[in-house]
């Protein structure tokens, strides 16, 4: 198929053959970083800025270094060294930004919308690196291609997602890439960080980890951020550990082969225990390698796609 979007906002806009082309982009740009020289042209004379109004680590670096070794031009900037601090609004910096004739904008922001909404207004293309609760569809795809890399396909996998559902763009971004390739899906946690109500969307929501794990095919965790239990999502770390957290027991009630994954950082001992994120079911470090090969694909196409 051809790529025809400028932007990428989130996975529920995009079709199944739209995912699938992605995926299939990513795995010729997997190749890339295992030969000698870990660099193409496809982006020469191409400008990026990495604009990240919340903190991040692990997605800027990816995207960064997806970007030098398409051997894109790169500006990075952040909010708290941006016109921002003066008063200007978030358009009016990104529209600045376009004025220098920029090709691609990486985004990150706490609002969710945030990343559509200057889109509708920029001739440049956006790529959401993560907006508050909201989408993170790289962070989705990697999870994908990692899936389907070790599994050889989506459809009628049982996937399940554990944690802190309610407040993670990762758990939406997932669901809906899953779904649309044919997975079965399981939100599962305490039922505070899980509603009833994404089963209007098509999966399953479950609060007992026995259930949730026991079928699985694909176990991907979310960090649990400790502010939910200054909330009162949850008493305690120690006491979400203990019913929720994927421990040596907790493997005995699963498929022998079921993948581990995060998407980072870990929590350890609450998430999951380090004989578990180190164990031989756990793909999380190659989650991170993955998600080097699909923003360089994601790149890649959105830009091909900007009309100067």
């Amino acid at each position: 198929m051809e790529w025809t979007r400028k932007d990428l906002l989130s996975l529920y806009d995009l079709s199944a053959e739209e995912i699938t082309f992605l995926l299939d982009t990513a795995g010729e740009f997997k190749k890339v970083s295992e030969r000698k020289v870990k660099k193409v042209p496809a982006l020469r004379g191409k400008t990026v800025v990495n604009f990240f109004v919340e903190p991040s680590t692990r997605t800027r670096v990816s995207f960064e270094l997806a970007e030098q070794r398409l051997s894109a031009d790169i500006v990075n900037m952040q909010a708290q060294v941006s016109s921002l601090r003066k008063g200007e609004t978030l358009l009016d910096t990104v529209r600045n930004i376009e004025a220098l004739q920029v090709d691609l904008v990486v985004m990150r922001h706490s609002t969710p919308g945030a990343q559509d909404f200057i889109a509708r207004h920029l001739k440049c293309g956006v790529v959401n690196a993560g907006d508050g609760a909201h989408s993170h569809p790289t962070q989705a795809l990697l999870d994908i291609f990692t899936i389907r890399e070790k599994r050889g396909r989506i459809a009628g996998l049982n996937v399940t997602i554990l944690g802190d559902i309610l407040h993670s763009r990762v758990a939406r971004s997932n669901m809906w890439g899953l779904l649309k390739l044919g997975a079965n899906v399981t939100l599962a946690g305490p039922s505070t960080l899980v509603p009833r109500e994404f089963e209007s969307v098509g999966v399953k929501v479950c609060h007992n980890l026995k259930e949730a794990v026991r079928d699985a095919d694909v176990v991907n965790l979310l960090r649990i951020q400790h502010e939910r239990q200054a909330s009162g999502f949850f008493p305690s770390t120690s006491e979400y550990a203990r019913f929720f957290g994927i421990n040596r027991e907790t493997m005995k009630l699963m498929k022998p082969d079921a993948l581990i994954m995060h998407p980072g950082p870990i929590n350890r001992d609450v998430e999951l225990t380090s004989e578990v994120a180190d164990g031989p079911n756990s793909v999380i470090l190659e989650q991170v390698t993955n998600g080097l090969a699909v923003r360089m694909a994601v790149l890649f196409l959105v830009a091909g796609c900007v009309k100067k």
